[in-house]
């Protein structure tokens, strides 16, 4: 079995903190531009079209834009391009594909209808002369550098990191600048506690089935963590807001079954303790990824962030852990974590 530092997963994922420096620290002008677009065109709906993991950007985006820059976001059907052919109306919308390679053609036909529409278009991706960045009129391009591992990491919270800077573009303030520039160095300590990580994974080796709860800012972050577990380890990881889970699904649980709870500090706290209590009395097994030691002593193993990070920001910090449990998960199953079984880096989808 390849040693997990020889593999470009392992790299890829530590080289996060410098990906986000990059952004932060230089001037982003194609973000500038953007924002001035909106602004001047009054524009105060945002509709995203994307996949997968870039999916997962999106649903940050809908409680970052709408928290902090008062925007309606939306996430795009594709297939009402491509196949129904029936668009719903774009006009005075900003029309935002978000994809690491640019390649799927049904992302390529949302923005193409936008722009036939009259919409602004704009384009976040790690590629910006594919074909989802011509069909964009500005072109945000992530910077990460190749990314090689199947699993992308590095080109995720890239995305997240753009769209921060593009809220902190729309809205400008002091507090906002000072939170991104502190971003990087406070991302390098998450791996502090990485030899906990690989610990833990083992515990979990059999684990067939879980769930992956956040909420918030950080909803975004229990389909990221899902998304990684099915791809890297075959395990049947279905995420949920806190809320949507105690709707049903929280039948699922028993005596000894794992419920991941991503809950950064902020303002969903008391909703996040009540959900553990909850779980608890159903004799849950709770991995928690949290900065709060209240809520860490609640739980029955922890996945900790060294330090707090403010909430709107908290998803690239805390999937950092939750992408290195997945990682050495599927490592300690002895399964090849550069290349998961029946993926390709690429995929089209129309």
């Amino acid at each position: 079995m390849t040693h997990i530092q020889n593999t470009r997963l392992y790299h890829e994922i530590h080289q996060q903190p410098d990906v986000i420096r990059k952004l932060v620290s230089q001037p982003q002008e194609d973000i500038k531009r953007l924002a001035g677009n909106i602004r001047s065109r009054g524009i105060q709906h945002i509709f995203i079209a994307a996949r997968g993991t870039s999916d997962n950007a999106g649903r940050y985006a809908k409680y970052l834009l709408g928290a902090h820059n008062g925007m309606v976001v939306s996430l795009a059907t594709p297939s009402l391009f491509t196949i129904y052919q029936q668009p719903p109306n774009l006009s005075n919308s900003l029309v935002l594909g978000i994809s690491q390679s640019g390649k799927s053609p049904d992302i390529v036909s949302v923005l193409s209808e936008g722009k036939r529409q009259g919409a602004l278009t704009a384009a976040i991706t790690n590629n910006p002369k594919s074909d989802l960045g011509n069909a964009a009129e500005i072109v945000l391009d992530l910077q990460a550098g190749e990314e090689l591992s199947l699993a992308a990491t590095k080109t995720y919270t890239a995305q997240l990191a753009s769209l921060a800077i593009l809220s902190a573009e729309l809205d400008p303030s002091q507090e906002f600048t000072l939170d991104l520039s502190n971003l990087p160095d406070q991302l390098e300590k998450v791996f502090e506690n990485e030899a906990h990580v690989d610990n833990l994974a083992e515990r979990y080796r059999y684990m067939s089935h879980c769930v992956v709860i956040g909420r918030g800012f950080n909803y975004a972050s229990a389909f990221e963590f899902s998304l990684k577990m099915k791809e890297l380890t075959y395990t049947i990881a279905e995420p949920y807001s806190s809320a949507d889970f105690l709707h049903g699904p929280v039948a699922l649980v028993d005596r000894g079954f794992a419920v991941f709870v991503i809950a950064p500090d902020g303002k969903m706290i008391p909703e996040m303790k009540a959900l553990v209590e909850k779980v608890q009395n159903r004799d849950a097994e709770v991995v928690m990824v949290s900065d709060r030691t209240d809520l860490l002593d609640m739980a029955d193993h922890r996945l900790t962030l060294p330090t707090s990070v403010p909430e709107w920001l908290s998803p690239i910090s805390a999937i950092l852990p939750a992408q290195m449990f997945a990682m050495y998960l599927a490592h300690t199953r002895g399964f090849d974590v550069d290349n998961p079984r029946g993926l390709n880096k690429v995929t089209e989808t129309w």
